[in-house]
């Protein structure tokens, strides 16, 4: 074997291996957009609504709302989510 063979070699594995990262990179930031609208008072099942108690919300349909701490709404508002 010569000794440019060989660079040729690293140069292909070097070649598939960025291939390969760059995939994965690519895989990696589309589902990181899924976990964001997963936390999102929208992705737990939940609306924003103005109110921190979620009563007005009530009055607009037949069910009820409770807060919901652990869901993302814009600034001033509140995540409500039906019970």
């Amino acid at each position: 074997m010569k000794k440019g063979d060989m660079s040729i070699n690293i140069i292909v594995i070097a070649a598939i291996a960025l291939l390969v990262l760059v995939i994965l990179s690519i895989l990696l930031f589309r589902s990181g957009s899924g976990i964001r609208e997963g936390t999102s008072c929208t992705g737990t099942g939940g609306t924003c609504w103005d109110e921190p108690t979620c009563q007005g919300m009530s009055d607009y349909s037949d069910t009820v709302y409770r807060p919901n701490p652990n869901g993302e709404c814009p600034e001033n508002q509140y995540c409500c989510i039906q019970i």
